[in-house]
């Protein structure tokens, strides 16, 4: 696995709630805060409230081995209501990009978010440069953090939006 062919990750969540009630959930920017440890705090800059394209909002994160930073981040696509997606910088260029999905069946929905990193260097080229032996190593790590951090934002908004007997 390399950086520069831009690993992704992707969960996904069966919900029993309406295509409107989900999507307004996932696009709450604040929903990361509640179940991941990582994203610390969220907030829109210039005025904006809510996903349209080129809308930009701001990210506090923490995590154990790569410490605290900040990222902007820039709202690059909305399909109302079934997609949108965001691209994650600092310092020139982008460092990943995440999205979520909204796709209606049956009973409900079915809810995914998923991340492509890159193709900017990010904070994880740091390890990368000092250990170019351990690359695919060091993103199966961070791939497989995003993954439970992602999952965990997905089950707690099906116990958010169904109930906690879903």
């Amino acid at each position: 696995m390399r950086y520069r062919d831009c690993p992704t990750v992707e969960v996904s969540e069966r919900m029993a709630v309406a295509v409107d009630t989900a999507w307004a959930a996932v696009t709450d920017i604040t929903l990361p805060t509640r179940f991941s440890s990582e994203i610390q705090t969220v907030a829109w800059l210039d005025g904006a409230t809510e996903p349209v394209v080129g809308a930009r909002f701001e990210g506090h994160n923490r995590n154990e081995h790569l410490g605290e930073w900040t990222t902007t981040c820039t709202v690059a696509e909305v399909e109302a209501p079934r997609r949108w997606t965001w691209a994650v910088s600092a310092g020139g260029g982008t460092w990943s990009t995440w999205g979520f999905e909204v796709d209606p069946v049956r009973d409900g929905v079915v809810v995914r978010q998923w991340l492509r990193m890159g193709p900017g260097r990010s904070g994880l080229n740091i390890a990368i440069d000092a250990m170019p032996d351990r690359e695919g190593r060091i993103i199966e790590v961070r791939l497989a953090e995003h993954r439970t951090a992602m999952a965990a934002n997905l089950v707690g908004l099906r116990t958010q939006l169904e109930g906690p007997t879903a």
